[in-house]
């Protein structure tokens, strides 16, 4: 599974700089403009008796070649609907059968807490499937259209915020074993989950007060959050609050789980027990976190420094393969989360490093 993902993640991209390639060929023989890069593209709103709003955008060729190409029309879609059969059954497995067979209520609450992030995110998918197979044209309407959009980013940092909850569970359960049988394990768990759809709702406003649908006059399509006018007073703020967002949804969890993967690896290599079986399972959901976390946030940071900066977006299509592997993530989460119990199940006893033997803390 971990050699699958790293694979999957070469085939999008290598589709994505062969639709660049292609873009590149079509510009040359429509016109002498620059090639057609798939970007956020800027544009100059305008007013139609007060209630709609129209983007003239100023590379038509562009924006062509990205509503139109192969990535945003099959091959992204593609990846959500594989992403839902696989990912809604499952989810919806655990939230359901999950707190009768969790061997502790605080594994179950921060596994039934990942899973409905996990869930709410496929189920966001669902109209932008229809979306991109319709040529990026969005009929829904503008609410649901901020509703879904903020549904999609919200949920998935919430998850990686669920993540590293576990894995600072799981850190004080092998690190500090005396510690970690003196607190209220429920509560606090209670408590992270509480916290963390705090810093949802807070992460999700700015997406739903700013219009995100707009009708591209030259294309006759309206596009949702794919083209907006960030030059202007409405937008302008956009830009550092995703790279806020980035910092505070995905950097931050990423060390966090570093950290705590490093540390629990490492004191388990220290103690008398063969927790060889457990190290390794360990060590492939955490390598599926990285391959299918980083590149989107790394691609997600450059593209917003770079649009901040230099007013240049030619990542964002780039941003958007990458954005499909944390869709994969959401459907294999439950798989890993029954892998992950089972092995640590197996194992009957912790020894620390002094040799005495101890009883065993909850390693989930």
């Amino acid at each position: 599974m971990a050699n699958l993902l790293p694979g999957l993640l070469i085939c999008l991209l290598a589709v994505q700089t062969i639709q660049h390639d292609g873009n590149r060929t079509w510009t040359k023989t429509k016109t002498k403009g620059p090639p057609a890069i798939p970007k956020t593209f800027r544009g100059r709103t305008s007013k139609l008796n007060h209630t709609n709003s129209w983007l003239n955008v100023t590379s038509e060729d562009q924006v062509t070649a990205y509503t139109t190409g192969l990535l945003s029309t099959w091959v992204i879609p593609s990846s959500y609907i594989l992403a839902m059969l696989v990912g809604i059954p499952s989810n919806g497995y655990i939230l359901t059968f999950l707190r009768l067979k969790a061997k502790s209520y605080s594994t179950a609450v921060l596994y039934l807490n990942l899973a409905l992030s996990d869930l709410l995110l496929l189920l966001s998918l669902a109209l932008r499937v229809h979306y991109h197979f319709n040529g990026n044209d969005w009929i829904f309407g503008e609410i649901s259209c901020r509703l879904f959009t903020a549904l999609f980013y919200g949920n998935v940092y919430c998850s990686a915020q669920t993540i590293a909850c576990i894995s600072l569970k799981r850190y004080l359960a092998v690190v500090k074993p005396f510690l970690y049988r003196r607190l209220a394990k429920t509560t606090l768990a209670v408590w992270a989950c509480l916290v963390v759809w705090f810093l949802y709702g807070a992460a999700i406003v700015p997406e739903l007060l700013v219009k995100q649908s707009y009708h591209l006059t030259q294309l006759r399509i309206t596009t949702c959050h794919d083209v907006l006018p960030l030059d202007e007073t409405s937008h302008s703020l956009l830009v550092p609050y995703r790279l806020m967002l980035v910092v505070l949804g995905f950097i931050v969890p990423f060390l966090i789980c570093i950290y705590a993967h490093v540390a629990v690896v490492y004191h388990l290599g220290q103690s008398h027990c063969d927790w060889r079986p457990f190290i390794r399972v360990s060590t492939l959901v955490f390598v599926i976190f990285v391959v299918c976390f980083l590149p989107s946030g790394i691609l997600h940071f450059a593209h917003y420094i770079r649009l901040f900066c230099k007013e240049d977006g030619r990542l964002y299509g780039y941003y958007r393969v990458a954005v499909c592997l944390c869709c994969f993530h959401s459907c294999l989460d439950p798989f890993l989360c029954m892998l992950i119990s089972r092995t640590a199940a197996s194992e009957l006893q912790f020894i620390s490093f002094h040799g005495m033997p101890q009883r065993p803390a909850v390693m989930m």
